[in-house]
């Protein structure tokens, strides 16, 4: 039996794909809620914005408003019915409630970031409106239509078409598209300023990890078990498919730093996204394409300041505790 054999398996015993289980079983130990994030000191440091800076936080607030609800929109249509093991879509139902959590998270920061009516309208029709959010989003879009018709993966050419949208959503979209976006943020709290954003933030990012975990682990088993399926064409395609996003994410950080950012270029957000498309080529077992290095020294402190509020937030506020090793399952 193949994790992509057509059907609806529904027995967890004997259970074929344990590790699948052992990731849900950690996400549910990673629970969170958008009430446990402070914006009271927010609203006072987007009034010390210089005009550049705060059209770049316009711009990411509204990537941010429907972001997620296009990968949720990706999972329910597409990937939940073809992954053939009730454990997987334990952990699939577990993502999709993080991806709600994820827009309730940008919802309330879209309201307390811009509390006009008309400019909250304005944010959530950008993927319409403006370009370099239009662009991404038709990107993604055009990965969710190539298999939305697709009812059963029984061809060698369906499982292809499913793994290449698979790997789309957790290499480019999640992998750059976020990842480039949580750069700016880090960023801006790098300057003293948006540490709720900032708080929020690092849980969005630790989820985001573990969906790409995820992700990387049904096309690894997928791997093991059809290893044909992982020809030269495939990986071409691949490469493709990360090129195209860089350049929607450069194009992205030309609008996002138009006025100027100091501390900030497109030369270096490109170099960072280069940096991560090494990344996911790797984690697919595919030879490095840029040998882009992280320009930004900001991010190495990341993972330092999120094990501490981890900890620190855990100890305070959670019923659910955590146990073993923190570790990040995705770098900076």
């Amino acid at each position: 039996m193949s994790l992509l054999d057509p059907g609806m398996n529904l027995t967890l015993r004997p259970m074929a794909y344990p590790r699948f289980f052992e990731m849900y079983r950690a996400a549910i130990k990673n629970t969170w809620t958008v009430e446990e994030v402070d914006f009271a000191t927010d609203v006072a440091d987007l009034a010390k914005l210089t005009p550049a800076e705060h059209h770049l936080v316009q711009r990411l607030v509204a990537f941010f408003a429907t972001g997620d609800s296009i990968v949720a929109n990706n999972l329910v249509l597409n990937l939940y019915r073809h992954v053939n093991a009730p454990e997987a879509r334990m952990y699939l139902s577990r993502q999709l409630y993080e991806e709600a959590l994820h827009v309730q998270f940008y919802l309330t920061l879209l309201d307390t970031y811009v509390p006009d009516h008309a400019e909250r309208q304005r944010a959530f029709a950008a993927i319409e409106t403006i370009p370099s959010i239009r662009q991404k989003a038709a990107f993604c879009t055009r990965w969710i239509d190539s298999i939305h018709g697709l009812e059963r993966v029984e061809t060698r050419a369906h499982r292809r078409q499913f793994l290449l949208n698979l790997i789309c959503f957790a290499a480019c979209v999640e992998g750059l598209f976020f990842f480039g976006a949580f750069t700016y943020v880090y960023f801006l709290r790098s300057r003293g300023l948006l540490h709720g954003l900032a708080a929020g933030t690092n849980w969005v990012f630790r989820d985001e990890s573990a969906h790409m975990a995820f992700a990387f682990e049904v096309v690894e088993t997928v791997r093991r078990e059809e290893p044909e399926l992982f020809d030269a064409s495939l990986e071409a395609d691949v490469r493709a498919m990360l090129a195209e996003a860089i350049a929607c994410e450069t194009q992205f950080a030309e609008d996002l730093l138009a006025g100027g950012v100091a501390g900030l270029s497109v030369g270096d957000v490109r170099a960072y996204l280069e940096y991560c498309a090494d990344q996911r080529l790797a984690t697919l077992g595919m030879v490095k394409q840029y040998g882009a290095k992280n320009p930004f020294g900001f991010l190495a402190l990341q993972d330092v300041q999120e094990v501490t509020n981890f900890f620190e937030r855990r100890v305070s506020a959670y019923q659910v505790g955590v146990e073993g090793q923190v570790t990040f399952d995705a770098a900076f």
